[in-house]
């Protein structure tokens, strides 16, 4: 395996972190499942569909009121795992 570093802002890590599923889930494991959520929800050209949008603003309220899905439960209802 090879490392790179990379800069964030250390409020992104701390986001990062939070989105952690085990204690010791590495970043790189954090930033992996992301993309693979990001390439589920694209359409053709790249981008993100309006419902795709919507459904991310949506979550983004559920996430602020602690409600919601992990990561992984949103990868299985996709059929992604």
């Amino acid at each position: 395996m090879t490392y790179t570093t990379i800069q964030v802002e250390k409020e992104t890590r701390e986001k990062l972190a939070d989105l952690k599923e085990y204690n010791r889930e590495t970043y790189d494991e954090i930033i992996r499942r992301l993309v693979k959520v990001f390439e589920v929800v694209r359409d053709e050209e790249g981008e993100l569909t309006e419902e795709t949008r919507k459904a991310i603003e949506e979550g983004l309220r559920q996430a602020d009121g602690k409600k919601g899905m992990t990561t992984k439960q949103l990868l299985k209802k996709l059929g992604v795992e």
